[in-house]
């Protein structure tokens, strides 16, 4: 087994978890290419093909050498005066390094270097490569115990006595080297050519002849597309296909396609349908029943409607699938009986009449039960109504009811409609329309790119929402850590930024959290954490800023400044990129910078600029320049023009460059001193007003 070949290992199990199939067919090819690479079996190119199949984890490497080639190293022993005596005789300590590296060698041949501190005595040698058998077997084992399996499984071995720990039952180990066998074993099993097709296309065992063979004669003999990929491709464009003759579109979610790709072997997709009545239940709730219990693919007409028909894929193909779809014709039935069920149930009582069940949903065991969560957000939006002129009826009605579904029969079975039911429910109740689609629109954004609150009032609801749930959370401790977010903190932070941002809202951070903040008033528990929710709050900033593009110098001299209203902030970021194209630009912010350490660095500014103590011809001449754009500047600022506010400093570049030229700052005279840190402080605030210039500076 010298020579250089494809190398297949395979797994057969029982059926795998489909929800876990995908990463544990990675996790396999993946573990084995690290092994083997790190061992030296394999080429720069070695190309790595992952198999993962309901029954099976499989991997398929090209270029694989039979032994792994003798590996030249060299190794740092002990220091001279350990190793050696004061006769040039290997002590024992030297011994002993030797014995341990199977080196059998004269001490006399070890050279010797300094590594800064002491000589030390170093081994160069050549380690001996290895077979195949033993680094496969090495490489097996690690990918094994490093595989992410959600559940591990006990199972007794055929002998009674052994115990064995998997994520299902294996019960085949395939390893070919070429067309041979590589003498390796894992879970109990030896390693052989023998597998298994199709659990029912097929019966007998089947041979894999050879590595480069495998998948072909996996799916012509055995009936059973091992890869993941393929598989998932021919499900996709079966179902498009069937859908496209019933002159419909599926709904196909990219994880119910992975999953149903999980589930078959050999997929093939029949067509079935379910009685008309059903689709007086909201469409929604029929496709995630379908979706969730049934694994099945709904369909749409041309208009966005729900057809009374589906699609399931099998992992049975017959010339006679009539069984096959009225079977599942009557499972779907009596899944979708029990969600109409639940909505005839649930239209029986008001949204409003469910308000005091909340009191029994405990929304965190430090901040009360949903309705009195439900009371906060209320509280919170009805204040960011009247800072942005919305009728606050409409806002408090919404943010009352928003909750109210969760106490329904279709939410408790389907908590991913909660809001979606809320908004039909209410729709039911006769509640007026805006206030209906915030009770669905307050949970928006849901993740990074949804869309945000279509109505005014959802936009109220929305972040008095995700604001009490931040100021709260934080409030009693509660923050995300690293990786760790288990309240989606981050998500709600972006969310509340997003709204604010894209829709323009003239609001103030501060106020918005001194207004969540007031909501929790009296509350033992709460101890208010605003200043580090802030900090929090521009750090999602950053992180959204840096995804639309800008750099980060860019999104940190904005930033800096804290600004309280961030609807301007697409215009502050745009005034910066505008000023850096000035020529005067780099010479500007350096100089604000060098302003910036000065007056870090230097106590007792004036309260104002005395021109009286303005004595020297650069500072007059810096003065005077300030008080004729300093005017013209603050106009453009207050009318939103922070481009032209930003241009209109480029003047100042020679006033200032001659003023460091000539004038001391810290002279001894503590009131002339005084007078020009005042100087430069106003200076500073004024170049500094749209973004901190000083962060632009080259270094």
């Amino acid at each position: 087994m010298m020579a250089v070949a494809s190398l297949l290992v395979e797994l057969h199990t029982e059926e795998l978890p489909p929800k876990a199939l995908k990463s544990l067919s990675e996790a396999f090819a993946a573990g084995i290419e690290k092994g083997l690479r790190a061992r030296h079996f394999l080429a720069a190119d070695s190309a790595v093909t992952a198999f993962g199949a309901p029954r099976r984890l499989a991997v398929h490497i090209g270029a694989v050498a039979g032994r792994s080639p003798d590996q030249p190293f060299r190794q740092k022993l002990v220091p001279v005066s350990v190793g050696l005596d004061a006769q040039g005789n290997a002590t024992p300590a030297l011994l002993k390094k030797l014995a341990a590296l199977g080196a059998n060698v004269d001490h006399r041949g070890l050279r010797r270097e300094n590594d800064g501190k002491q000589d030390v005595l170093v081994y160069e040698g050549t380690r001996p490569g290895a077979d195949l058998a033993d680094g496969l077997q090495a490489a097996l084992d690690e990918a094994i115990a490093r595989l992410p399996i959600p559940k591990v499984m006990s199972y007794q071995l055929a002998d009674g006595a052994t115990t064995v720990q998997f994520v299902r039952p294996a019960h085949r180990l395939v390893a070919l080297h070429g067309a041979q066998v590589v003498p390796v074993a894992a879970l109990g099993l030896q390693a052989g050519r023998e597998t298994f097709g199709h659990r029912f296309h097929t019966s007998a065992p089947l041979s894999i002849g050879d590595a480069d063979g495998y998948a072909r004669q996996l799916e012509d003999d055995g009936r059973v597309i091992a890869s993941f990929g393929r598989r998932r491709d021919r499900i996709e464009s079966l179902v498009e296909a069937q859908a496209a003759r019933l002159g419909a579109t599926a709904v196909m979610p990219a994880e119910l396609l992975d999953e149903v790709t999980a589930l078959v072997e050999w997929p093939a997709v029949y067509a079935s349908e379910f009685e008309r009545e059903f689709l007086d239940v909201p469409q929604e709730c029929l496709i995630l029943t379908m979706q969730q219990n049934q694994k099945y693919f709904a369909l749409k007409d041309d208009a966005g409607r729900l057809l009374n028909r589906f699609l399931l894929v099998s992992h049975l193909q017959t010339d006679d699938p009539s069984a096959i779809v009225a079977g599942n014709a009557r499972v779907v039935r009596a899944r979708l009986a029990d969600a109409k069920f639940f909505f005839d149930q649930d239209r029986r009582r008001t949204l409003e009449s469910r308000l005091p069940l909340l009191s029994n949903v405990i929304y965190h065991a430090k901040l009360g039960s949903q309705l009195e969560r439900v009371e906060r957000v209320t509280g919170i939006a009805v204040e960011i109504a009247k800072s942005l002129g919305v009728d606050r009826t409409h806002v408090e009605r919404a943010a009352r009811l928003a909750k109210a579904d969760l106490r329904t029969e279709m939410v408790g079975e389907f908590p991913e409609l909660q809001g979606l039911m809320g908004r039909y429910y209410a729709q039911h109740d006769g509640e007026p329309a805006d206030v209906a689609g915030a009770i669905e629109d307050h949970y928006r954004p849901r993740f990074a790119d949804d869309a945000l609150p279509s109505t005014a009032v959802g936009t109220c609801v929305a972040l008095a929402d995700k604001l009490e749930t931040l100021v709260g959370l934080f409030g009693i401790g509660e923050k995300s850590t690293g990786d760790r977010d288990p309240y989606a903190l981050r998500r709600h932070a972006i969310g509340v930024l997003r709204m604010l941002s894209e829709k323009r809202l003239k609001l103030s951070i501060g106020d918005l959290l001194a207004v969540a903040e007031q909501a929790f008033n009296g509350m033992k528990t709460f101890k208010a954490a605003t200043a580090e929710l802030a900090v929090f709050l521009y750090d999602r900033l950053r992180g959204l800023l840096r995804e639309q593009g800008y750099s980060a110098n860019e999104v940190e001299s904005v930033i800096a400044q804290a600004p309280q209203r961030i609807d301007d902030i697409a215009e502050r970021l745009a005034a910066v990129r505008a000023f850096m194209l000035l020529p005067e630009a780099e010479s500007l912010a350096a100089a604000n910078k060098r302003i910036g350490n000065i007056l870090k660095k230097s106590a007792g500014a004036a309260p104002d600029v005395d021109a009286a103590l303005l004595f020297e011809p650069a500072e007059k001449s810096l003065a005077d320049a300030f008080a004729e754009i300093s005017p013209r500047a603050q106009r453009l600022f207050d009318a939103g023009d922070y481009t032209a506010s930003l241009k209109a400093l480029a003047p100042l570049k020679l006033p200032v460059d001659k003023f460091f030229d000539d004038v001391m700052v810290n002279v001894d005279d503590a009131t002339l001193r005084a007078n020009r840190l005042a100087l430069l402080s106003r200076l500073r605030a004024e170049m500094n007003r749209v973004a901190d210039l000083s962060l632009l500076a080259a270094g």
